[in-house]
């Protein structure tokens, strides 16, 4: 686990600057506090910054060079299944000379290329120059678990595990119009586009090979559509899905340094702790972020569970200053303005873990998976949204947070918006009426990924949006994971994200997802006999946080929520017809649903007042 970059000049003759190259490794410290390297030939440099987990030794160092000379790797993640790969290697007359997964996926390339990918049961980015070919090629895990970025400027390809390093390289910040109606419209930028005009993200599943002359190529090694297609028939899902996820947490505790659990108390992560108990794993430790307000509080819950399994129990509450400087710290390590809210308190938790663990096992993409999200109800009977405006007028019924959201997203008339818009907030006619905005995003990848989710899934529009959400919103709440974790140098592994289940769960009829009341009718199904009914039968709270009362009543936002009123943000073209002072006063007079319109806004604030002026100053 580490932070990577690198720089190719697309000219031969141009030397790599080796302060620049470093200046940008170590922009990434907090990726990889445990050791550095550096390598530059010619027009390449490749920099790390290394987390050791794998072989803590000297051995692992990076970046990692080929026996022959040829190839020089700059790797970022884990291969959970490298050991397997030993006597094929040794067979075929490479020597393993440590206990690394770096080795083992070098010369795995060495063998066979691009094409051992899909053998491959991990989280990765990584980025191998051939010294023979003149080539780089730089390559992104299945479901993006790991970040990439990239830029071409000045003549030169810059790539790094987080903006920040291709800023601090000189690469221009510069906003996106489209961008910036992405995140106001859908919460963040999906696809390769970021809120940034010359920065991008390689795509989960894609390679992209960069010659020293400029030829550039991109390919989808890994496609979930075609996958789900080809997968066979599951007879025993209960039983599959067991076995499968408990090889699944065994393989991810694969590590030379202790592994604890991020532990909500919720269904998903004390899933995880469950099968970590069945497998007689002892000594784990267990980290939880509480609140106290009881609507927003599950750590009691995930406290009895720790004491069942007798496990370590931590946990935590983040309020006042605590938590606003928590915001300013999580929104650095973001490099885009915080959009989940939960970032401050992911960030706190990891940090309080560090000097016990430095690997967190988490629940992350169990609700994508199996149909875990409350707002996929509303796509069961998609003909009864359309009848819901006339209840508007109720008022005890529009008083309600959930249902509010709910009559708001009945303004959408057609199947595809209702798919595309189902993980916002706010919806295109609430940012119309409240901001004055009506210039809705291109989303030009959204729009293909729900052609292919139509194709899989034709007329089923809750499985459109499990597969929308796959390579949307998932995607978010991994970078979230990934940065707040890394932020205090602890890696972050998924057990639900392993390949096997993902594909597997998209083969399964509705029935193992939808049925029941909380959804995850399988995992549910699966854990029954292993989870207390106090576990199975809670209510989702999720990690949600009651922001409106944070900006609006602690004193240690009184400052901050001064100087958003009179923010430049709302100077800027696109926002300058928002009153945000009213939004405030709403705020302020005790309507909540106004946290949905203002926290956007709010985070993008803090964002531009210290985040942007410190990389454009």
């Amino acid at each position: 686990m580490c932070g990577i970059n690198g720089i190719l000049h697309l000219q031969s003759q141009r030397k790599a600057d080796e302060r620049v190259a470093t200046k940008m490794r170590d922009a990434l410290e907090h990726r990889g506090p445990d050791d550095k390297g550096l390598f530059i030939e010619n027009n390449i440099a490749l920099g790390h910054r290394r987390l050791s987990i794998l072989d803590i030794s000297s051995a692992g160092h990076q970046p990692f060079v080929s026996d022959d000379g040829r190839f020089v790797m700059s790797f970022n993640g884990e291969i959970y299944n490298f050991r397997e790969f030993y006597p094929e290697l040794r067979s075929s007359g490479f020597e393993i000379m440590t206990n690394s997964d770096t080795e083992v996926l070098l010369k795995m390339f060495q063998l066979h290329g691009t094409k051992m990918l899909n053998r491959l049961n991990g989280m990765f980015a990584f980025a191998i120059w051939d010294k023979k070919e003149k080539q780089l090629t730089v390559i992104r895990d299945r479901m993006g678990v790991k970040p990439l970025y990239y830029a071409f400027y000045d003549e030169s390809f810059y790539f790094a595990s987080e903006q920040k390093a291709l800023f601090t390289a000189g690469v221009p910040l510069k906003m996106s119009q489209d961008g910036l109606e992405e995140y106001i419209y859908n919460r963040f930028v999906a696809g390769e586009n970021t809120l940034y005009q010359n920065v991008k993200k390689l795509l989960p599943g894609h390679i992209m090979t960069i010659t020293e002359g400029g030829k550039i190529t991109t390919e989808k090694w890994w496609d979930l559509k075609k996958e789900i297609q080809n997968q066979s028939k599951i007879t025993n899902p209960v039983e599959w899905f067991r076995e499968t996820f408990d090889d699944s947490i065994k393989l991810r505790m694969v590590s030379d340094v202790p592994v604890g659990v991020l532990l909500s108390g919720g269904l998903d992560s004390s899933s995880v702790l469950a099968s970590l108990h069945h497998q007689n794993y002892k000594d784990i430790q267990t980290f939880n972020i509480g609140f106290k307000e009881e609507e927003h509080n599950e750590a009691h819950l995930a406290r009895l569970m720790a004491e069942k399994y007798n496990y370590g129990f931590h946990t935590m509450q983040l309020e006042n200053k605590t938590l606003y400087d928590k915001l300013i710290a999580s929104t650095y390590f973001q490099d885009e303005p915080i959009m989940h809210l939960s970032e401050p308190h992911l960030l706190a938790v990891s940090q309080m873990a560090k000097p016990a663990v430095k690997v967190l096992l988490s629940g992350e993409g169990a609700d994508e998976l199996m149909g875990g999200y409350v707002r996929y109800k509303a796509l069961q009977y998609p003909s009864l949204l359309n009848s819901l405006s006339f209840i508007g007028n109720i008022e005890s019924f529009s008083k309600k947070p959930r249902y509010e959201k709910l009559l708001r997203y009945s303004q959408i008339k057609n199947d595809r918006d209702l798919v595309l818009f189902n993980g916002s907030n706010i919806y295109p006619k609430d940012i119309e009426k409240t901001f004055g905005i009506n210039a809705e995003p291109k989303n030009d990848y959204r729009k293909n990924i729900y052609a292919e989710a139509t194709e899989l899934f034709p007329n089923n529009l809750r499985r459109q949006a499990l597969y929308f959400d796959q390579h949307t919103y998932l995607c978010s709440l991994l970078d979230r994971n990934d940065r707040c974790t890394m932020g205090a140098s602890i890696e972050c592994r998924e057990p639900f994200l392993d390949p096997r289940l993902v594909i597997g769960l998209g083969s399964l009829d509705d029935k193992w997802l939808f049925k029941g009341k909380k959804g995850k009718y399988v995992l549910k199904t699966a854990m029954e006999n292993r989870l207390p009914q106090e576990i199975l039968n809670f209510r989702k709270i999720g990690l949600s946080a009651p922001w409106g009362d944070y900006i609006t009543k602690s004193e240690a936002f009184a400052d901050e929520l001064q100087s958003f009123s009179k923010s430049d943000l709302f100077r800027m073209p696109y926002f300058e017809n928002i009153n945000i002072g009213k939004l405030i006063q709403h705020l302020q007079s005790g309507d909540n649903k106004m946290t949905s319109y203002i926290m956007p806004l709010f985070t993008m604030h803090i964002w531009l007042k210290n985040y942007v002026e410190n990389f454009t100053s």
